[in-house]
């Protein structure tokens, strides 16, 4: 019993030495703990409240005085893109005879060009008329994103439309086989997935990026390369990220575009009428004009490593891009067609009996 109390009183003496030295220790690690998590509230707070809210377009500073000329020229160019883009939808959807492959994805390409032009025109519109104008960040990136998903959609579908063309031109025979209603509905719908799923991740990666000052974009609309130099976080990651997108989407649509129209230019070389080959090479050198203009503004702004190398001169490259060619293609790719011309009389003509 003695022997028992005195180990008894051993044990709970030397609880008592350790409670001495392990208390002050915890405590000590606590408060430590304590002002590493004050320190981090801090730091969110400081975030927080030095994180840009919204954004500023700069527009065109050096012709702000020809602002009110300026704005007549791209309105009347922005309303005639979107009329003849509407035509095209409309004659295509209202008339049976134009419900083939080719004019579904050449309605499918106009109504694309209608919203892709919208996304960044009025805006412009009111930088001429006004000047500087301000948009909140989650509007910037709202706009950066249809941009970008829009544009790649426009690029993948003017591939298919070549390949569409390929195989009218150089496979009639087996055109009806390989390329009916549904492959088209099917080609369409592969554009606007492919596109919306590569920069819905940019666009994520993009909204974990802080902002803290300044806020002035050297454009006229969010252009998602500016957007990214503003940054004060480590960007490295995501401009590799958005190279490799843009890499990827203009190289491959190029690269089937090229192929597609040289096969057409030699079978069109091999066609025995002289009036023939001029007719195709006239329908052929009209879209090469507009391809050109497309692919080499988009090549100029994007292809480039790093962004901060292209920042004061994409402004008027972007323009090509969202004024001159929406303005052409209706002209160059449908307009032009006597069928669409043959439908738009019937139209007319079927209106007038009506009333």
């Amino acid at each position: 019993m003695i022997c028992l109390g005195e180990r008894s009183w051993f044990v709970l003496r030397r609880e008592a030495h350790c409670q001495r030295i392990l208390f002050p220790l915890s405590c000590f690690l606590i408060k430590q703990r304590m002002v590493t998590d004050r320190e981090r509230e801090v730091t969110m707070e400081v975030k927080n409240e030095t994180t840009i809210q919204e954004f500023i377009l700069e527009g065109f500073p050096a012709v702000r005085h020809l602002g009110s000329l300026l704005f007549l020229v791209h309105l009347l160019a922005y309303l005639a893109s979107m009329t003849g883009n509407m035509v095209i939808i409309i004659i295509t959807w209202v008339d049976r005879r134009l419900q083939t492959p080719m004019y579904i994805l050449l309605s499918t390409f106009s109504f694309c060009e209608c919203c892709f032009i919208t996304t960044v025109i009025p805006k412009l519109l009111s930088i001429f008329l006004s000047g500087r104008q301000t948009i909140p960040f989650t509007a910037c990136l709202v706009q950066a994103f249809l941009f970008l998903f829009l544009g790649a959609v426009i690029f993948f579908l003017m591939a298919v439309m070549s390949l569409d063309r390929y195989l009218a031109i150089c496979k009639p025979l087996h055109y009806p086989s390989i390329m009916n209603l549904r492959v088209s509905f099917l080609l369409v719908f592969f554009c606007y997935t492919l596109s919306f799923i590569f920069f819905t991740c940019l666009m994520l990666k993009v909204s974990q990026l802080w902002f803290c000052g300044p806020n002035v974009i050297s454009h006229f609309f969010c252009d998602l390369g500016s957007l990214i130099h503003l940054s004060c976080s480590d960007t490295r990651s995501v401009e590799i990220y958005f190279f490799f997108l843009t890499s990827f989407v203009l190289l491959l649509s190029l690269f089937i575009t090229i192929i597609v129209y040289s096969n057409i230019i030699v079978t069109v070389m091999g066609l025995p009428s002289a009036k023939e080959r001029q007719k195709a090479f006239s329908t052929c050198s009209s879209h090469l004009i507009v391809l050109f203009l497309m692919y080499g503004s988009c090549v100029f702004i994007y292809l480039k490593p790093k962004q901060t190398n292209r920042l004061d001169s994409n402004r008027e490259a972007a323009l090509v891009n969202t004024v001159v060619t929406p303005l052409l293609n209706p002209v160059i790719y449908t307009l032009r067609n006597k069928q669409v011309h043959q439908a738009l009389r019937d139209t007319v003509s079927r209106k007038r009996l009506q009333k």
